[in-house]
């Protein structure tokens, strides 16, 4: 081969500078600043509160009315129909007509100098109360699971666009040279599938690296057989090489992604297991969590995501089954079993956030797609079974936000009597987008990507910046 840049004497670096340029020539620069370590892809609009965040979504859609929005008038209807006017233009997955109201078997108290509101299944974030920031009046487009989780993290109802964490990537690029800029954990299948983390219409380099429990967290990291680092090197280089001179010749930044997916999994197959082992960390720090090393589970997810964030992986998003309670209000399965799973890992991460100092540059959002109705889903027409759940419900759930710039000790919102609908201080799930990005130190209306002849951005053409929440 004739071309100089391909001699084996000249440094790896040096060769692929040598090729940047062309259409495809920001994304290689920006793959290449991340091998000096940190970099911004398009640098923050304006300075950041937070550097990292961790997406806790709990799968199915936690009932606000039993964990975080008390609603004693629901009493008074307990077994009955709600009011016609209640119920107008209302839409539900599954509750009949006339389903009557469900008053919350469980006792609610005040925690913490702000007097926050908890329920007593959750016992261990009433003790964060003053680190948490409570809103009680979201609402989402969508009542259904997929197009739910969808709406939650990309804004939108159907299949194709680019979720929160993969707009973070791609509008402020790596904190870290060995670990991917946004990582999934999951505790168990979700209905969008991989689509709750992909990359939409951004380039690939921007989606989700879903890992897995265990010294492999990605499927094929570590060598075959009698293949040493310093071989498995040289094959790496003569790939990146190859790939280069298709880069060159068609000015594809998919190809530019190519190169750094195989830089980084090289550069994984050393950070990837020492991350993932959480024996390493005190035994009062995994007690904390509950969390135990060689399991799987929601504790040692959380445990996962502090030292991901530690070691700078900017966007984090543990995806948490069991939440979707159509049966089981009641105990000791069902939603009470989903909160003895949740409760302690999710007020660890906080906690241990904080005492590390990392709690002020990282954003913590707890949530489900939507919540829980007011009403019973009752399996026959007389009225309460002995397992009654809740129907899906998406004009006035609640959700947790703590560190990464929000005001802690702060309840913001309130629904009605009933639960139903927002009686002040609405938040979309566009707000809290254009929150969360804020808070980022990006404008929101600002973070754009041209396709199909006009701009996206993750907050479609809504959102606003709720500076009511904000420290």
């Amino acid at each position: 081969m004739d071309d100089p840049r391909v001699s084996p004497m000249i440094p790896r670096r040096a060769f692929l500078r040598a090729g940047a340029a062309g259409l495809g020539s920001i994304a290689l620069r920006s793959l290449l600043a991340a091998d000096d370590g940190a970099t911004e892809a398009f640098g923050t609009h304006f300075a950041p509160k937070a550097k990292h965040i961790i997406f806790l979504h709990m799968l199915g859609g936690p009932s606000q009315v039993d964990l975080l929005d008390p609603k004693p008038a629901l009493a008074k209807f307990a077994g009955k129909p709600m009011p016609d006017s209640i119920l107008k233009d209302k839409q539900f997955a599954f509750v009949p007509k006339g389903a009557g109201a469900l008053a919350s078997p469980y006792k609610f108290t005040r925690h913490g100098e702000s007097g926050a509101w908890f329920s007593e299944l959750l016992p261990h974030l009433a003790k964060r109360a003053d680190d948490l920031t409570v809103v009680r009046s979201m609402q989402t487009d969508e009542f259904n699971h997929g197009a739910g989780e969808l709406f939650l993290h990309t804004g939108f109802g159907r299949l194709g666009r680019p979720t929160f964490g993969a707009w973070v990537s791609y509008g402020l690029g790596s904190l870290s040279d060995s670990l991917p800029t946004f990582v999934v954990l999951s505790t168990g299948a979700n209905t969008a599938g991989n689509s709750a983390w992909g990359n939409g219409f951004l380039p690939s380099v921007h989606q989700g690296v879903k890992f897995r429990s265990g010294a492999e967290p990605v499927h094929f990291l570590a060598n075959p057989g009698g293949v040493d680092a310093d071989r498995q090197k040289s094959v790496i280089d003569g790939v990146s090489a190859l790939n280069q001179l298709a880069f060159e010749r068609y000015e594809d930044p998919e190809i530019a992604t190519r190169i750094a997916q195989y830089e980084m999994a090289f550069r994984l197959q050393a950070s990837g297991p020492e991350l993932m082992q959480i024996e390493n960390e005190p035994q009062h720090v995994l007690d904390l969590y509950g969390a135990k090393p060689n399991a799987a589970g929601y504790a040692n997810l959380c445990l996962l995501a502090r030292r991901m964030v530690e070691r700078g992986v900017r966007y984090v998003q543990i995806m948490m089954t069991g939440w979707d309670h159509h049966t089981g209000i009641y105990g000791p399965g069902g939603l009470p079993r989903s909160c003895r799973n949740m409760d302690r890992p999710t007020a660890a991460l906080i906690a241990d956030l904080k005492q590390r100092g990392l709690l002020d540059d990282t954003l913590v959002i707890w949530t489900g797609e939507f919540g829980r109705t007011p009403m019973v889903q009752a399996l026959s027409p007389q009225g309460f079974t002995q397992e009654p759940g809740r129907d899906h419900h998406k004009d006035g759930f609640s959700l947790i936000l703590a560190g990464g710039g929000v005001r802690p000790g702060l309840t913001y919102g309130a629904t009605d009597e009933f639960g139903f609908d927002p009686a002040e201080n609405p938040m979309h799930v566009h707000d809290l987008h254009a929150t969360a990005l804020h808070l980022l130190g990006i404008d929101h209306k600002k973070l754009t990507f041209k396709h199909q002849g006009r701009n996206f951005r993750l907050t479609d053409v809504s959102g606003r910046v709720v500076k009511e929440i904000l420290a």
